[in-house]
């Protein structure tokens, strides 16, 4: 009888992620995002806080598949030269011991801030423990072949107040088993970076062959989806962001019917400075002009926005949902 391989990183590639103040058990890991940290001395909150009513403070950022992905993206900062194709021959670590434990190694992370005179002690404490869960952090998760329990552990043992889903859109099948399983998160996100098949190619560098079929594929999972849903645009200047564009991103969101759509810049960090230039930032009056452009194209208001995160929120006037999330 044969014994499967397990998932893991290479030493290279903990070492890669650790010097990044990354908390890894296993495949998986955590990072302390900056937003957390502002809140933490009242420095500000993310955009999430105030579009959406999610605790800056007790966010969870983190991710099953912490170097597994099915694209190569331009404008990725997280560490891509270590990226690597999934395997799923190999065993994968099950949900409730990704979530235990990177809790844990949140907590140290976190285990700092406490020699900081600026931080609200009381509200270091209340971050410790996370009622905002964003699988989101680096590698796509819908890979992860567990993401229905991870997503169900998250809600009923660690009783998250939010659990939000960021993909690529590259796995539609994984989007359609989470709603045949009804096991959707609070709000799901697919990421565009594209307008048509050309622009994705260029962009997003899929490893996978029929990578602009699969997205499309994922934009019709999403549309009727039981759970909030989101397009979030990711704005290159000088690359995807010329009104010419317009009209097919305004057919991107007619297929997929989101409740919002969050325009935001591509921030110049990490490993993306190694592919694209600061030129490419939008800056925030270009970032609103896009989305009060886009309004014009399909029925959408534009409804907020944060210029400290360069993005603005449109909301569909047809949406099932308000903008704060009531739990």
């Amino acid at each position: 009888m044969s014994v499967k391989m397990v998932l893991k990183l290479s030493e290279t590639a903990k070492k890669k992620l650790l010097h990044a103040q990354y908390g890894l058990f296993g495949h998986s890991a955590v990072q302390i995002c900056s937003w957390t940290k502002k809140s933490l001395i009242d420095k500000g909150v993310c955009y999430k806080e105030k579009f959406y009513g999610v605790d800056s403070h007790k966010c969870m950022q983190f991710t099953p598949l912490s170097l597994w992905c099915t694209n190569n993206c331009v404008f990725c900062w997280r560490p891509a030269s270590y990226l690597n194709n999934f395997d799923e021959k190999k065993m994968v670590d099950n949900p409730e011991n990704i979530v235990e434990n990177l809790i844990v190694e949140r907590k140290k992370l976190m285990r700092g801030f406490g020699g900081n005179d600026k931080v609200d002690k009381e509200k270091l404490n209340d971050a410790y423990v996370p009622n905002h869960f964003a699988i989101s952090l680096s590698g796509e998760p819908t890979l992860y072949p567990k993401l229905c329990r991870l997503i169900e552990y998250l809600k009923n043992e660690k009783k998250a107040r939010t659990v939000f889903l960021v993909t690529n859109g590259q796995v539609p099948d994984a989007l359609e088993k989470l709603d045949r399983d009804k096991c959707l998160p609070t709000q799901l996100y697919i990421s565009v970076s594209a307008p048509n098949e050309e622009k994705y190619i260029e962009i997003s560098r899929p490893k996978q062959k029929g990578a602009w079929r699969l997205f499309g594929k994922s934009l019709d999972v999403m549309n009727g989806l039981k759970c909030r849903t989101v397009l979030r645009m990711t704005m290159i200047n000088g690359l995807n962001t010329g009104e010419e564009y317009f009209e097919d991103y305004a057919k991107l969101i007619k297929r997929a019917n989101p409740d919002f759509i969050e325009v935001k810049s591509y921030m110049h960090i990490g490993e993306s400075q190694k592919q694209l230039g600061k030129e490419n930032q939008c800056d925030f009056g270009q970032v609103r002009e896009i989305g009060k452009k886009l309004c014009e194209y399909v029925d959408f208001d534009y409804c907020d926005d944060a210029a400290n995160s360069r993005i603005c929120l449109l909301k569909n006037r047809e949406g099932r949902y308000g903008k704060i999330i009531e739990v």
